[in-house]
């Protein structure tokens, strides 16, 4: 079973995505703020990690886990209400591999995810 990781500082988001993903076959883990994300990364890297663009630290979250031991290897998803360049590109250079418009359904989440729920 893959690991996915949803760090977003709104319950309502991350019980959403626990619901959804968890029936695609991820073992999903929520952080509510950057730092608690940090400590869970430090401890196992997820395989999937979804971090909201709004939450405070979350730039350097990405940043830091594509520094670690294996962080390269994460599939890093930057959540954003709407596409602004100016975020995309600031969440690219951090290391977001992808971006995902929030708040998102069951159709955008198994688009993006179910492809990738094969377990590792």
């Amino acid at each position: 079973m893959r690991r996915f990781m949803i760090a977003d500082d709104s319950a309502v988001i991350c019980k959403v995505a626990k619901r959804i993903l968890t029936g695609l076959d991820y073992l999903v883990i929520e952080a509510s703020n950057a730092g608690e994300a940090m400590i869970m990364c430090d401890a196992e890297l997820p395989d999937v990690l979804c971090v909201d663009a709004g939450m405070t630290g979350a730039l350097d979250l990405i940043a830091s886990v594509r520094q670690m031991n294996g962080g390269k290897h994460v599939r890093i998803h930057y959540l954003m209400i709407e596409k602004e360049f100016k975020q995309m590109m600031a969440g690219k250079r951090a290391g977001a591999d992808e971006f995902l418009l929030k708040p998102f359904d069951r159709r955008s989440l198994t688009e993006a995810f179910a492809p990738h729920a094969i377990a590792a």
